[in-house]
């Protein structure tokens, strides 16, 4: 029978099933992007250490530089899955897959790099936030410092108003969305450009609520009827190039309880709070929309021309 902590994981999305897994194995853009930051961040003969390790893919990465590798994982079906992959794969030997709670877990020696890839967009029903913050206190209590290099490094959170179309096959269903970020979807129109609501950096301590008010310029006619979440996480800084390597979730898309008519050049204000790793129904209950000022309604402001 599961526990408090197991039940609350079952519905956040941490104690995520096996296929979902599969799934991730077979995304190119999230395998690609941690691929590469991996091979830049562990140098050779490295101590590594994967919080919430899933097919153990990730650790594998880790393990064709690293000396050592602890993959820990709390789902019990997860590590006799990242343990037969693991066995299957070169250097599968030096990945020590350890079943455990990654809120609990220290690895018996300091590491060099911390990988944790618990992400949702927005920082939500995964507990990357909070397992990361719990982990630093701990480790340095045990270790002292310095810190071991966080993959990600960080993260970087926007929010975008849009008109989202909600018709399927004439059936009204204003639904979650989660959408490609390559791909044009004809009913989605960009309403007003992104704001970013929040920077993450794993390097520093970092709250584990986001409360956000912000405005928007209106480019585009329409009716606002959903706000789009974008997250950006910033895997490895590279800084010798000056650049860093990406990998951008699908965006989530939300309907708002309450559409407004705008014009543009009118100003939307926005606001919301959510804690992470709370639930996409607590983000979308905080959700509020509004027109601050009406463009057509403001004083006609003229410049004097010079002859």
């Amino acid at each position: 029978m599961l526990n408090e902590r197991e039940i609350e994981s079952c519905y956040l999305g941490q104690f995520i099933p096996v296929h979902y897994h599969h799934n991730m194995l077979m995304d190119q853009n999230r395998m690609h992007g941690f691929k590469s930051a991996i091979d830049y961040a562990v140098k050779p003969g490295a101590k590594v250490l994967e919080l919430g390790g899933g097919t153990g893919v990730l650790s594998w990465f880790a393990a064709a530089k690293a000396d050592k590798v602890y993959c820990v994982e709390f789902n019990p079906d997860m590590v006799k899955e990242a343990r037969k992959m693991l066995a299957l794969n070169p250097n599968g030997e030096k990945v020590e897959v350890v079943h455990a709670d990654a809120f609990e877990y220290l690895p018996p020696e300091p590491v060099d790099v911390v990988i944790c890839e618990m992400i949702h967009v927005g920082m939500l029903r995964e507990k990357q936030v909070e397992v990361i913050e719990s982990f630093k206190r701990r480790y340095i209590e045990r270790f002292g410092g310095p810190l071991p290099v966080f993959l990600p490094e960080a993260v970087i959170m926007a929010v975008q108003p849009l008109q989202q179309e909600y018709d399927f096959e004439g059936f009204y269903a204003p639904i979650v969305q989660f959408q490609e970020t390559n791909v044009i979807y004809p009913g989605t129109v960009e309403v007003a450009q992104p704001a970013v609501y929040s920077i993450i950096d794993f390097n520093q301590p970092n709250d584990l609520t986001y409360a956000w008010q912000g405005k928007f310029v209106v480019e585009r006619s329409g009716e606002i009827n959903a706000m789009r979440f974008v997250t950006k996480n910033i895997l490895a800084v590279v800084s010798e190039r000056s650049t860093t390597i990406d990998w951008l979730n699908h965006y989530m898309t939300l309907p708002l309880a309450n559409p407004v008519k705008a014009r543009e050049g009118d100003v939307l204000q926005v606001s919301f709070q959510y804690r992470a790793g709370g639930s996409i129904p607590s983000l979308q209950a905080s959700l509020r929309a509004e027109i601050l000022y009406e463009a057509a309604l403001q004083p006609a402001s003229y410049v004097p021309a010079y002859a």
